[in-house]
């Protein structure tokens, strides 16, 4: 990872007198790194238990499922679990379109989480949204589910995409969120479209001490034909910093690296941004 100055950011940082923050201690080691299954969303498609087979192999403790799972049948979801189990990996969060905000949805997603073992129903998306009334309709929405899930040990969150970072009337849509949750919701913070958005994720994870308790470690840079197609840790996330922040006040229980695309097979990538993920938290 290189600062903008093209100087390694380690290095920079040594030399400006500060020791960053490397991920060494005994509680950072039991947080869990996973893989966002879009990332190998085509080979998933093709065969889903011989991806998971694969994505074990390579070395992650955990996935995340996105919303076709919600087609499943109970009777699938425990096969699905049931392999899970026998490879020591979990899902403790589900990736999921704004139709899990009806209530409808929200049960259908109940349901297959706790099949899964996951206890985070995350919304990834609100639909189309016009105006700031209608993010607060948003935070009303998943003030519902966090309402329906908190008696059965589960909690609702937001993942943010770059529109909920674009201001909107002069505010943050994922402002709006954030004050008018519950403190339980959970605030998934994705880091690259936050980055692509002009927020920088740092202060964001500061400003909301507590609830970042999941981060999608996906990368991004602004040079020419390249966005989120950078593998994790070539791009211009300050990721050193974004531990710190998180592990110390925003609360992060697990990470998933996520992968649009890249110059690799998706499998690849998975394996190259995986062996990063280790260096830097070496």
């Amino acid at each position: 990872m290189t600062a903008r100055s093209g100087m390694p950011r380690r290095s920079l940082l040594k030399l400006l007198g500060f020791t960053p923050f490397l991920g060494n201690s005994s509680n950072d080691r039991k947080i869990p790194v996973g893989l966002e299954l879009y990332s190998v969303r085509e080979e998933l498609g093709r065969d889903l238990m011989g991806t998971l087979r694969s994505v074990a192999g390579i070395g992650y403790q955990i996935v995340e499922f996105f919303s076709p799972y919600l087609t499943w049948t109970p009777e699938y979801a425990r096969r699905v679990r049931g392999l899970l189990d026998d490879l020591g990996m979990r899902c403790l969060s589900t990736h999921n379109g704004a139709a899990i905000l009806a209530v409808d949805g929200l049960r259908k997603a109940i349901e297959l989480n706790q099949i899964l073992g996951s206890n985070n129903i995350i919304a990834a998306s609100a639909g189309t949204v016009r105006n700031l009334d209608g993010w607060k309709q948003v935070a009303d929405q998943l003030s519902h589910a966090a309402d329906q899930l908190r008696p059965l040990g589960m909690r609702a969150g937001f993942h943010n995409h770059k529109n909920e970072f674009i201001p909107v009337a002069g505010k943050r849509p994922m402002d709006v969120i954030a004050a008018q949750t519950p403190r339980d919701v959970m605030l998934q913070l994705d880091v690259g479209t936050c980055l692509d958005a002009g927020s920088d994720p740092v202060a964001w994870i500061k400003a909301n001490p507590g609830r970042i308790s999941s981060i999608h470690c996906k990368d991004w840079s602004s040079k020419e034909n390249k966005g989120y197609t950078v593998l994790f840790g070539e791009g211009e996330a300050p990721w050193l910093e974004i531990f710190q922040a998180a592990e110390s006040v925003g609360g992060v229980e697990f990470y998933l690296i996520e992968q649009e695309g890249s110059r690799f097979t998706p499998m690849d990538t998975a394996r190259r941004c995986l062996n990063t993920w280790r260096s830097l938290k070496r």
